[in-house]
């Protein structure tokens, strides 16, 4: 590409959700001073973002793969997970179905601690110089929002939806599941 304005790794697209990602981060970096229900209210919140945007990333981006670098180390991503798991206690577990519809136990603090592992390592790695690690962040993370990402911010958000609205929800919906669960 001759005219760097043209580059889609510098659209509109990618610098929203550089935006939504960053705000992401800084929430969840200090997450240890929010209640449990402030974080469901947030992710109720910037999660529809996160996924909007990861949806209109641009595709087709060839990266090199020697500019790939993750920067989210392990005792990073185990922080923020036990932090989150602590605040949630039993509200941590949630069930969705995985593709053969059998239903999965997972973790809402594993499954946010993960999105913001994702998000983490595409803000510092765009951060860099070289045009090429920009672009090998647009394409991870638009890799990633396929297959890691972009599911994680679905099925958690149906289940702070439900831990939000628990008291309007018709309890009919869930004959078979006690409403206190959810």
């Amino acid at each position: 590409m001759t005219n760097l304005q043209d580059n889609p790794v510098l659209s509109r697209q990618v610098l929203e959700m550089i935006t939504v990602a960053h705000e992401y981060c800084l929430f969840f970096e200090q997450v240890e001073k929010y209640s449990a229900q402030e974080i469901f209210s947030y992710f109720q919140k910037i999660g529809p973002l996160l996924y909007l945007k990861g949806a209109m990333l641009p595709a087709g981006i060839e990266a090199e793969p020697e500019y790939m670098e993750r920067f989210v180390t392990e005792e990073q991503w185990e922080g923020i997970f036990k932090i989150l798991r602590e605040k949630f206690g039993k509200e941590d577990v949630y069930y969705v179905h995985d593709h053969n519809y059998d239903t999965e136990e997972v973790s809402l603090a594993d499954n946010l601690a993960d999105i913001y592992q994702d998000m983490k390592d595409f803000v510092l790695l765009y951060q860099k110089a070289p045009l090429l690690s920009k672009e090998c962040a647009v394409a991870e993370l638009q890799k990633l929002f396929e297959n890691h990402w972009g599911l994680r911010v679905l099925q958690a958000l149906g289940y702070v939806h439900g831990k939000i609205y628990r008291d309007s929800i018709d309890p009919e919906l869930f004959s078979d599941q006690d409403l206190s669960d959810l």
